[in-house]
């Protein structure tokens, strides 16, 4: 019974997509760079999502899916990634990169003509609309829409979707903190924004950066997952920047009426405090909206100086 009290202003989340962006796997699980064992990142990974006791409406990887887009380590993450996703009950949405080869992916995740057309989809997850977009330049590492993806777009676009709509694309369409990436950005962005200006989309899923970070694109909220494989130690000067195997996470986004809010979820082996329980959560739904105040939120009375 306590599952439907409301402790606070908002009601529970429409809907609940998890977002995994990175994940660079290599044929023969071979470690990326000779150091990261992406594989196990992404094992590992999964694991915490299925620790969330959540059941998704969708499970979206933001490109980079292979390092190299070897059809073994395709047909690899889909072993790994589809149980997963069969147990929770959630579709998986595939998003190309730009270490990405779109012919092996679309033969060996998608199951699809093995050729250079762009990766693109629409999904309803009850109301809300997903749209996968494929910002991957083949034979390059920066990013871009042509002009028959954003026509497209629009074309898909032009119908509202009852709960709004979600892009998710690899390279953000944000500045980045790493000056180098620049060069590696999304380009035609104008057209994007043209794209979607007067539209329903609500919010951007991305990747690409290998940390997590957010903006405003078109007055459009962007969320940027950081990668699975391993992220990049902005506790340096920007032009010194690099990888470290720490860090690793997904995001939770949780979609409401009003607002959709992106959590980044560490991947972590860390003891964590038991105050917590459903149990206590079960006590505080029992009490009244003002006894919940008094018991966990008014401060012990200050001691006398």
């Amino acid at each position: 019974m306590h599952a439907a009290v409301r402790f606070g202003q908002h009601p529970p989340a429409r809907r609940v997509i998890v977002h995994v962006s990175d994940t660079h796997l290599l044929a023969g699980d071979r470690p990326l760079g000779g150091r990261y064992d992406t594989a196990g990142h992404l094992t590992r990974t999964l694991e915490a999502v299925e620790a969330l006791g959540v059941r998704p409406d969708a499970i979206v990887f933001t490109g980079d899916l292979t390092d190299l887009g070897e059809p073994e380590a395709y047909r690899t993450l889909r072993a790994t990634v589809e149980p997963v996703a069969a147990r929770l009950g959630a579709p998986v949405v595939w998003v190309a990169g730009n270490h990405d080869e779109r012919p092996a992916l679309r033969r060996e995740l998608l199951g699809l003509e093995p050729t250079e057309e762009p990766v693109t989809g629409v999904w309803d997850l009850g109301g809300l609309r997903l749209i996968a977009l494929d910002t991957s330049v083949p034979g390059w590492h920066h990013g871009d829409l042509d002009a028959a993806q954003l026509a497209w777009l629009r074309d898909v676009l032009a119908t509202p979707a009852e709960r709004g709509t979600i892009l998710a694309l690899h390279h953000p369409p944000l500045p980045s903190h790493i000056p180098l990436f620049d060069i590696l950005e999304l380009r035609d962005q104008e057209g994007l924004a043209a794209a979607i200006a007067g539209s329903d989309v609500r919010q951007i899923l991305a990747g690409h950066l290998h940390y997590s970070t957010s903006g405003m694109f078109a007055g459009v909220p962007v969320s940027v997952a950081a990668a699975t494989c391993y992220t990049m130690d902005l506790a340096r000067p920007a032009e010194e920047v690099n990888g470290m195997d720490a860090g690793q996470s997904f995001h939770l986004v949780h979609v409401y009426d009003d607002t959709i809010t992106s959590a980044v979820v560490p991947v972590v082996d860390a003891d964590t405090a038991g105050s917590f329980t459903a149990e206590w959560v079960a006590e505080m739904a029992a009490l009244s909206a003002q006894e919940r105040l008094e018991a966990f939120s008014r401060k012990p009375p200050r001691a006398e100086s």
